[in-house]
C-alpha cells in the first residue's frame, strides 16, 4: 500500500529538488527554512551528494523519477542544456501529474523547456537567482540581497513571486521573450568579472605582490560601486585620460603575460575607447591616438 504523508500547514509544500549542485541544494535549504517540506532530492556525484547531506540532510537521496512523483512542486536545477530533454523524458513516462508546480533555475531560459510538463497540466515557471553560489550555507544570507528573475502564466505569477520573497529574494519579472538577453547581461558582468580579477592577480604576482586580494578588494568594490551608481561616467585611467604612452607601455609589460591577459586587455581598451568617445569624454583625436597603439595595423595614413 502507499506511504500516506501527513498533512502540511497551510500553503506549505512537498519539494524534491532535482540536482543537488551549488544552486539546487541552496534554494532547497532556503526553501526548507522558509516551512516547505523536502520529501527528496537527486544527486549523483561525490559533491552533490555531500552538498545534499550538507544542506538538506533530512531529505532522501532518490532518483530523479522518484522525486518527482512524490513532490508537490519540482525544483530542477540542472545545467540549461539538460533542462528540455529532462522535461520530455519524464513527460514520456508518464510521472507528472496536473496540478504540480514546476519551477527551474536557468537563467536563459523561460517556459519553452517546460511545455511538455505544462502540456500535462503542471503548472511551469521560470526562477532564476541572479546570484554567484558556492554550494554552502553562506549562500542563505545572500539570498536576502538577491533579485530573481521570474517567467510565469500570468495566474502563476503570484506563487512564483512568493516563493523566491520566501527564500529571502526579490522578485524581478522578465518576460519570456528577454531572458536570453536577460541572462546575457548577468554573465556578461559577473561571469568575466572572475576572469578579469584572475588576470588582475597574476599581473601583480608578477610584480611581487603576494597579498593581491588586499590590493585589489578595496579598489575594486570602490569600481564596482560607482560602475553601478553612475555607469559610464565612473570611468577613470589611462584610457578616460587619453593616455597613449601608458597604454603603450602596458602592453610592452604584457608581451611577458599570457596571451589570453594581452587579447582582454585590447579588447576592453577598445571597447572603453569606443564609449568613452560617445560619451564625449574623450576626444575624437585622443580616441584615435589610444586605437593606434592598440593596433598600429590600422593606424590611419
Amino acid at each position: 500500500l502507499p506511504v500516506r504523508m501527513p498533512p502540511l500547514p497551510p500553503g506549505r509544500l512537498r519539494v524534491g529538488v532535482v540536482g543537488a549542485g551549488k544552486v539546487g541544494a541552496v534554494l532547497g535549504a532556503a526553501l526548507a527554512a522558509a516551512g516547505h517540506l523536502i520529501v527528496a532530492v537527486s544527486a549523483v556525484s561525490e559533491a552533490s551528494l555531500a552538498r545534499a547531506a550538507d544542506l538538506l540532510p533530512d531529505a532522501p537521496v532518490k532518483p530523479v523519477d522518484e522525486v518527482v512523483a512524490e513532490s508537490d512542486l519540482v525544483l530542477l536545477a540542472v545545467p540549461d542544456d539538460a533542462l528540455a530533454d529532462l522535461v520530455a523524458g519524464l513527460a514520456a513516462t508518464g510521472v507528472w501529474r496536473p496540478g504540480q508546480l514546476l519551477a527551474h533555475t536557468s537563467g536563459r531560459s523561460g517556459l519553452g523547456p517546460l511545455a511538455p510538463a505544462i502540456a500535462l497540466g503542471v503548472g511551469g515557471m521560470a526562477i532564476h537567482p541572479a546570484m554567484s553560489f558556492t554550494g554552502t550555507g553562506m549562500d542563505l544570507m545572500r539570498l536576502r540581497d538577491c533579485c530573481f528573475g521570474v517567467t510565469a502564466p500570468p495566474e502563476l505569477l503570484a506563487p512564483a513571486s512568493a516563493l523566491v520573497v520566501e527564500m529571502g529574494g526579490e522578485p524581478l519579472v522578465i518576460d519570456e521573450f528577454d531572458r536570453v538577453r536577460y541572462h546575457l547581461g548577468l554573465a556578461h558582468g559577473s561571469n568575466y568579472l572572475v576572469t578579469l580579477v584572475a588576470q588582475a592577480a597574476q599581473i601583480l604576482r608578477g610584480a611581487g605582490v603576494d597579498n593581491t586580494d588586499r590590493l585589489l578588494r578595496p579598489l575594486l568594490s570602490a569600481a564596482l560601486d560607482n560602475a553601478l551608481r553612475s555607469g559610464d561616467a565612473a570611468l577613470t585611467g589611462p584610457v578616460a585620460r587619453g593616455d597613449a604612452g601608458t597604454v603603450a607601455e602596458h602592453l610592452q609589460v604584457l608581451e611577458r603575460e599570457s596571451s589570453d591577459v594581452d587579447e582582454v586587455y585590447r579588447a576592453l581598451a577598445a571597447a572603453t575607447t569606443t564609449r568613452a568617445e560617445n560619451g564625449r569624454r574623450l576626444s575624437a583625436a585622443a580616441a584615435r591616438s589610444i586605437r593606434e597603439v592598440l593596433d598600429p595595423s590600422k593606424e590611419t595614413p
